[in-house]
Order: structure tokens, then C-alpha cells, then sequence
């Protein structure tokens, strides 16, 4: 039985925590690298989407027309091209498309720890940037093997989705992965 006083048995809380933050920070940097974005990630619908394709990179190419499965930046394998929702971290179909219930405590933790910062977003919505601090972190995991295939994804990924709003992108996922987006709300994207 888990209980909240007992630091061990919260460690994979925190573990998931870093990792989904690590992985938005090279998304929001990679983003906000291209000026075709106005250098920012602009809304949660928009980072939502984007996460989408990075955390089902084989269904990238299907929703983005400048993306191809033989793009090296991609890392595809051949496990990945033929069971293209067999993911590590699946994300929930929600009202708007694939959500992920974190984004809120890691945008948060983001923000806090001076990694990322608010910027004015158009028409109201909620932008994104990394802050210098964010930017040096993302040249550190850049080098890292772990994290160097998550940030070429990443920056594949807003290379190739340049010009497109997250409502844009929304509407790409359900014209083009109709079959996937086919489902209740909260059910597993798989």
C-alpha cells in the first residue's frame, strides 16, 4: 500500500514528472527556435497537439505533410512504422484531440524552476518560451543519448508544423487519423 508519507514509494510520481517536463521543454524550445512560430509555442492546444506527434513520431508524417518516415531527425524503427500507437506514454482522446491530464503541473513546474516563461499569445490564449536558463537545460539534454532522438523529434516535428495554429493542427489529426480520434472521450489513444 502506498501512502503519502513514504518518499520511496512517490518516486516514480516524480520521475514521470521530470521526464514529461523534459520533454516539453525541448518541444517548447524547438518551437519557439523557428520563426515561422513568432518564437513561442503558442496555446495549450497547440503544445497538446505538437506532444501528440512526438510521442506517436510514426503518425507524425500522416498528419504533417513536410514530415516523411525516412526523415533521419524522425528515429523511426521499424517496430515503430508498423505498430504506430504501441507508444510508451499513451495520451487520452479528449474533448479537443489527444490531451494529456499533466500538462497543467508540468507547465507549472516549468515556469517555476525559471525554465520556461508566459509570453503574450494571440487572441488571448497562453504562450510559451524558454527562457535562457530553459535553453542552456535543452543544450545539456541535447547531448545526452537519452534525450538526443526526443529532440530531434522535437524539432522536426515544429520545423515541419511552422504556420499551423493548434486548431489547425487539431483539425489535421482528425481529418487524416479519423480511425484513431473515432473513440470516447478518456480512452486511451492506442
Amino acid at each position: 500500500m502506498m501512502t503519502t508519507t513514504d518518499p520511496e514509494s512517490l518516486r516514480w510520481v516524480i520521475d514521470d514528472l521530470a521526464y514529461h517536463q523534459a520533454r516539453i521543454l525541448l518541444l517548447i524550445t524547438a518551437v519557439a527556435a523557428e520563426s515561422g512560430h513568432a518564437r513561442k509555442l503558442d496555446g495549450l492546444t497547440k503544445l497538446a497537439k505538437l506532444d501528440f506527434l512526438v510521442r506517436y513520431p510514426a503518425l507524425a508524417s500522416v498528419v504533417l505533410d513536410a514530415l516523411h518516415d525516412e526523415d533521419p531527425k524522425l528515429h523511426l524503427s521499424e517496430s515503430e512504422i508498423s505498430a504506430p500507437t504501441e507508444v510508451e506514454d499513451p495520451m487520452v482522446r479528449y474533448k479537443f484531440g489527444p490531451w494529456d491530464d499533466r500538462y497543467y503541473p508540468v507547465v507549472g513546474a516549468l515556469v517555476s524552476r525559471g525554465l520556461i516563461r508566459y509570453v503574450k499569445g494571440r487572441q488571448g490564449s497562453v504562450a510559451l518560451t524558454a527562457t535562457t536558463s530553459g535553453k542552456k537545460f535543452v543544450d545539456a539534454l541535447k547531448g545526452d543519448t537519452l534525450w538526443g532522438q526526443t529532440a530531434d523529434r522535437c524539432e522536426a516535428i515544429a520545423q515541419a508544423s511552422v504556420g499551423l495554429s493548434g486548431n489547425a493542427l487539431k483539425e489535421l489529426i482528425y481529418a487524416r487519423l479519423a480511425d484513431l480520434m473515432d473513440r470516447p472521450q478518456r480512452e486511451i489513444i492506442s
